[in-house]
C-alpha cells in the first residue's frame, strides 16, 4: 500500500502500518507531513506530481475516486493536461474544502464504471471521457477529448454508448454522440441530411454526389460536386490526429484542386454546428463562379 500509493496515506491507513504513537511523533518532528486534514505523507519534502493527485484524492471522502481528464490521464490519454485534479464523490459526500481539487457527484461508482484494480481508483476510461466531455464548457473541446480518447485506441465506442447510457441528463450529449460515431466510421457519421439541409435553405443546384475522380496516383471520390461550376465540397468526419494520415488527406486534397474543381473542405462539426459559417463560404464559392440563383 505504502508503496503503491506513493508513500500517501490515510491517517487511518498509516496508523494500521506504523501504530498512532509513531505517525504522531514523526509528523510532530516534521520528518512527515500532513498536506490535508486526514492525509500522511512519509516524507518533509516537496509532493510529486503523483503524491498530489493522491493527497487530494485520500482527502476526499471514502469511496470517492478520480475522474473526467485527470483519471483518463492515467489511462494513457494524451495532450488534454490538467493541473487541478477532478474527483467524483458518493452522492451525498460532503463537497470537499481542499484547494486543487474540482469536485462532481454521482450514484455510479459500481464496477461498471469504477475499475477495481486500478491504481489511483478512477472511473474507467469510457466513463473519464464521456464525463470529462459533458464538464467541458467549450463544444469543441468536449468533442476533441472523444476523438481523441478513440484515436489513441484507448475506447471503442460501444464502451463510450454504455457509458453514456448512464449519464443521465449532461451537457454536450448529443455532440458526445456525433463524435463517437464519427470516430467509429461509416453511414452514421456523415452528415449528409445537414449539409443537404445548408444546401437547400442556399436554394443552391443539385449536386453530383461521390464522384469519381481519377488522378495520377490513384482514383478518389468527391463527396459533393457540381460539374457545371467546376466546385466541389469534401466533409471530413474527424480531425486526423494520426500525422501520416492527415498529411495523406492533404496530399489528396491538393491533387483535386490541382486538376480539377475549386475544392472547400469542412469538418462534419463545422457542417453540423457552425452553419451561419458554412452557409456564407459556399454562397460566396458559387458567387465567385457566376452563380446568379
Amino acid at each position: 500500500m505504502l508503496e503503491r500509493q506513493r508513500g500517501v496515506l490515510t491517517t487511518a491507513q498509516a496508523n494500521a502500518l506504523f501504530g498512532e504513537g509513531r505517525v504522531r511523533a514523526q509528523v510532530a518532528a516534521e520528518r512527515w507531513q500532513r498536506p490535508f486534514r486526514g492525509v500522511v505523507v512519509t516524507h518533509n519534502g516537496p509532493l510529486s506530481p503523483d503524491q498530489l493527485v493522491w493527497a487530494r484524492l485520500l482527502a476526499c471522502a471514502p469511496g470517492s475516486v478520480l475522474g473526467g481528464l485527470s483519471a483518463a490521464s492515467y489511462d494513457g490519454l494524451r495532450g488534454f493536461a490538467v493541473e487541478e485534479t477532478h474527483v467524483v464523490l458518493p452522492d451525498a459526500a460532503r463537497r470537499p474544502a481542499i484547494e486543487g481539487v474540482v469536485p462532481h457527484w454521482s450514484v455510479y461508482l459500481d464496477e461498471r464504471d469504477v475499475h477495481p484494480a486500478r491504481h489511483p481508483p478512477r472511473t474507467r476510461i469510457a466513463r473519464s471521457l464521456v464525463d470529462a466531455a459533458s464538464w467541458s464548457e467549450r463544444e469543441r473541446r468536449a468533442r476533441a477529448i472523444i476523438l481523441a480518447g478513440a484515436q489513441q485506441g484507448l475506447v471503442r465506442t460501444p464502451h463510450l454508448r454504455d457509458a453514456l447510457s448512464r449519464r443521465g441528463s449532461c451537457r454536450h450529449r448529443a455532440l458526445i454522440v456525433e463524435s463517437y460515431l464519427d470516430a467509429a466510421g461509416g453511414i452514421q457519421s456523415l452528415p449528409e441530411r445537414d449539409f443537404e439541409t445548408i444546401r437547400r435553405a442556399l436554394h443552391l443546384p443539385v449536386p453530383t454526389r461521390q464522384r469519381p475522380v481519377r488522378r495520377g496516383d490513384g482514383r478518389y471520390y468527391l463527396d459533393v460536386a457540381w460539374d457545371e461550376y467546376d466546385l466541389a465540397v469534401e466533409v471530413h468526419g474527424i480531425p486526423h490526429m494520426r500525422v501520416i494520415q492527415w498529411d495523406a488527406d492533404l496530399m489528396r486534397a491538393n491533387e483535386i484542386v490541382i486538376g480539377g474543381p475549386k475544392l472547400l473542405i469542412f469538418s462534419s462539426y463545422a457542417i453540423r454546428r457552425q452553419r451561419a459559417a458554412v452557409s456564407d463560404q459556399l454562397a460566396r464559392l458559387f458567387a465567385n463562379a457566376g452563380w446568379r440563383g
